[in-house]
């Protein structure tokens, strides 16, 4: 292959002595095994022996450039590797990103040394096997488990489902990346519910359409308060026409038995998606339940579609699933019942108009409005309500 035996070659160095023919000899026979296409195992066997014993005695800048050289082989074994991932210093994230194949040997040897950077450089890879999944999982690495997340090559269910739903709990960008993905069931994601932007909050209210939930521990609580729902909506008008939020907090604290932070967020909340899960969680209607989030929203651009979309959400999410969010609020359920089968959301086709994309700006295609949301939103026009400021 490279027209020399590694042992011979070796002594005959160590006897004339010059760290310069090391260096040579080093780069010169990387350089050959990259380009050689299809060497036989004895050729490479006798390369890995010459290339273990040259890369110990060149100098630092040669053992660097040698390895980059090295990584172009399509023929690398694990030794090779291992080679390469030692004396590439801080080319080695990009290594480990561009290499096509790499062993599942070496790349456990990389975990278990428990490097924060590469490990997390590591979950970035498409090719990932189980194995090699299952510990990255277990290095308890935030940054870690943002590739993890991020990464759509693996598919969220058993164990890393999981995992990622108890990681997106403790860090936002892990919740926010899961958002995101389209094969991540978002009612998981209703504890970090506050902490997320507004379209990926309607995406957690839609993943409870249509959608059987555990019973909900706070339902208890509502049942015993028997609030009407009509004075409920009035009371909650008036404060908000008025623009008394902390009124408004004061009276959720009252009738949920969330604590005072929760409260005030939904009462500031001008988005009307937090507080729509209060009034669904109370039974209230598209009629009634509009007319309080058109008092408690402050919306720029069109407003129609914006209450269409919300009156599609009165219609199609139940109030049991919003109570059982409202638990899930209070850190009352174990939201992974969810992954259960007999709660599986169930979906035959994926509707045309999504509600997340209707109340995210510059959306140009206008919901389709049936007869309900009509009646509902002429009746608001004629209120007149002043928008809460």
């Amino acid at each position: 292959m490279i027209g020399f035996q590694p042992y011979e070659t070796f002594q005959r160095l160590a006897e004339t002595g010059g760290i310069d023919r090391v260096d040579t000899l080093l780069k010169a026979s990387c350089d050959a095994f990259s380009k050689r296409k299809k060497p036989d195992p004895n050729e490479i066997e006798q390369f890995e022996v010459l290339a273990t014993r040259l890369f110990q005695i060149a100098s630092p800048s040669i053992r660097k450039q040698a390895a980059a050289i090295l990584k172009q082989s399509e023929n690398l074994t694990r030794k090779l590797e291992m080679l390469i991932i030692e004396n590439i210093d801080e080319e080695i994230s990009d290594y480990l990103l561009t290499v096509t194949n790499i062993s599942e040997q070496s790349l456990k040897i990389l975990i278990e040394r428990k490097d924060i950077d590469i490990n997390a450089t590591i979950a970035q890879r498409n090719d990932l096997t189980k194995p090699i999944i299952t510990s990255l999982f277990q290095t308890n690495s935030r940054k870690t488990y943002r590739s993890l997340a991020a990464n759509m090559c693996i598919k969220p269910e058993g164990p890393f489902l999981n995992a990622l739903t108890r990681s997106a709990q403790m860090d936002i960008q892990v919740a926010r990346s899961l958002a995101r993905r389209e094969d991540f069931d978002k009612a998981l994601l209703a504890p970090v519910f506050f902490d997320l932007f507004e379209a990926d909050r309607i995406k957690i209210i839609e993943a409870f359409s249509a959608r059987k939930t555990p019973n909900a521990p706070i339902k208890k609580t509502i049942e015993q308060i028997s609030v009407v729902n009509e004075e409920l909506t009035q009371a909650l008008m008036k404060l908000f026409s008025n623009n008394r939020r902390p009124e408004v907090a004061n009276l959720l604290l009252q009738i949920t038995g969330l604590d005072e932070t929760r409260c005030a967020q939904i009462a500031h909340d001008v988005s009307g998606a937090a507080l729509f899960v209060i009034l669904r969680g109370f039974g209230c209607t598209a009629y009634d339940g509009l007319k309080v989030l058109i008092h408690a929203t402050s919306i720029e651009g069109d407003r129609s579609k914006v209450l269409a979309a919300f009156a599609r959400l009165f219609q199609d999410v139940s109030a049991n699933s919003m109570m059982y969010m409202m638990s899930a609020w209070r850190n009352e359920t174990n939201l992974l019942d969810l992954a259960k089968p007999e709660f599986v959301r169930f979906t035959t086709a994926k509707r045309d108009n999504n509600i997340a994309q209707t109340l995210t700006p510059k959306q140009d295609s206008a919901p389709k409005q049936d007869n309900v949301i009509n009646q509902a939103i002429k009746a608001l026009e004629r209120i007149g309500a002043r928008r809460a400021s």
